[in-house]
C-alpha cells in the first residue's frame, strides 16, 4: 500500500471509530439505569465522559490529516444505541452485555489497526490517540468480560436487568417449568394464591386511597405467596417449581434470615458483614447475601463488598486475573 493510500486509508478508519465512539458513549449513558450500586454508576458515568474526551481527541486527528469529522455520525450513534437500547429489551441480559462486547472488541480492533497505519506515515500524534483508544477498549472489553462471567456465575452482577428484562426472564423460568402437578395439586396451588390476604385485587384496588399502608401490604402479600407456593410445591413433590418459586424468594431477597449462608447474618454491623462475605466462596451465597441486604438493610458498604467478591471471582473463572 502506498504512503498515500494508507493515510486515506487511516483517515477513514479515524471517522469509522470516530462513529462507533459516538454509539458507546450512548449506550454508556444508558447503562447507568442498570447500575447495581452507585460506584458502578459513577464508573460508568465516568466512562461516558472518557468516551467523549476520546470522540474529540479523534476529531482532533481527523483535522490534523486534512479531514473533517462528518456531522451525521453523532446522529447515527445516538440512534443506533436508542435502537439497541429498545431490542434489547426483548433479549436475555447476557445477550445485550455481548452485543456492547462486539462493539468494544471492534473498537478495540480498528484501533490497532489505526496504530499500524499512523506507525507506516511515522504520524506519531495519531499513534497516541490510537495507543490511548487500545488502552481505553481493553480495559472495557475486561470490564465486560467480568460482568458476563458474574452473570454466569449466579451474581451479583454490577449491572442488573431493567424491569423489562427481569419481568421476560421470569415469564421463561415460569414457561419452563415441567407440567407435573396433579389436578388436585394445581388446586391447592390455585387456593394459596387465593387465600393469601388480602388479596392482590383489592389491595391494587384501595392503593389511591390507603398510600404507603397499600404498598407494605402489598408486598406482605406478595412474600406471603411465594414462600406459601414453594412450600406447596415441595409437599405435593413438584421440585422444579418449588425451586423456582425458591429462586424467586432468593433474587428478591425475601429469605428468612435463617437461610441465608452466613450464621446470625441479621447481628452483624458492617465491618463484620464484609469481613463474612469476603470468606464466601459460592457467588450463589454472596448473591444471596446482596438480594437480603438491599431488601432489608441497604449497607451500601456491605453491597458493594459483595459485588467486589463477586467480580474478584468473576474474573479469576474468565483468567483475568
Amino acid at each position: 500500500m502506498s504512503t498515500r493510500n494508507t493515510a486515506t486509508t487511516l483517515l477513514a478508519q479515524l471517522r469509522v471509530i470516530r462513529d462507533l465512539t459516538d454509539t458507546e458513549i450512548r449506550i454508556a449513558e444508558t447503562r447507568i439505569a442498570q447500575a447495581r450500586t452507585e460506584a458502578v454508576r459513577r464508573e460508568l458515568a465516568e466512562n461516558a465522559d472518557n468516551a467523549r474526551a476520546r470522540a474529540e481527541a479523534i476529531e482532533a486527528a481527523i483535522r490534523e490529516l486534512g479531514g473533517a469529522p462528518e456531522r451525521v455520525g453523532p446522529f447515527i450513534g445516538r440512534a443506533a444505541a436508542a435502537v439497541k437500547a429498545i431490542g434489547e429489551q426483548a433479549q436475555p441480559f447476557d445477550e445485550a452485555l455481548l452485543g456492547d462486547l462486539v462493539l468494544e472488541h471492534q473498537l478495540l480492533d480498528r484501533a490497532r489497526y489505526v496504530k499500524a497505519l499512523a506507525t507506516t506515515v511515522e504520524n506519531t500524534d495519531v499513534v497516541a490517540v490510537a495507543q490511548r483508544l487500545i488502552t481505553a477498549h481493553t480495559a472495557t472489553v475486561e470490564w465486560l468480560t467480568t460482568v458476563l462471567a458474574e452473570d454466569a456465575l449466579g451474581g451479583p452482577a454490577a449491572l442488573r436487568r431493567t424491569p423489562m428484562q427481569a419481568v421476560a426472564g421470569t415469564a421463561v423460568k415460569l414457561i419452563n417449568i415441567p407440567v407435573t402437578w396433579s389436578t388436585r395439586s394445581i388446586d391447592r396451588a390455585l387456593d394459596t394464591f387465593r387465600a393469601a390476604p388480602p388479596a392482590l385485587s383489592e389491595l391494587l384496588a384501595r392503593s389511591a386511597h390507603v398510600g404507603d399502608v397499600a404498598v407494605k401490604s402489598l408486598a406482605a402479600s406478595r412474600d406471603a405467596v411465594l414462600e406459601s407456593t414453594e412450600q406447596v410445591s415441595r409437599r405435593e413433590g413438584a421440585d422444579s417449581t418449588a425451586e423456582t418459586m425458591h429462586s424467586l424468594r432468593t433474587t428478591t431477597g425475601l429469605l428468612d434470615p435463617i437461610e441465608l449462608p452466613i450464621s446470625g447474618y441479621e447481628d452483624l454491623n458492617v465491618a463484620q458483614a464484609v469481613a463474612a462475605i469476603k470468606e464466601l466462596t459460592d457467588p450463589a451465597a454472596v448473591r444471596m447475601i446482596l438480594a437480603y441486604e438491599e431488601a432489608h438493610k441497604t449497607r451500601q458498604g456491605v453491597v458493594s463488598a459483595a459485588q467486589t467478591r463477586v467480580s474478584v471471582i468473576a474474573r479469576e473463572v474468565s483468567g483475568l486475573n
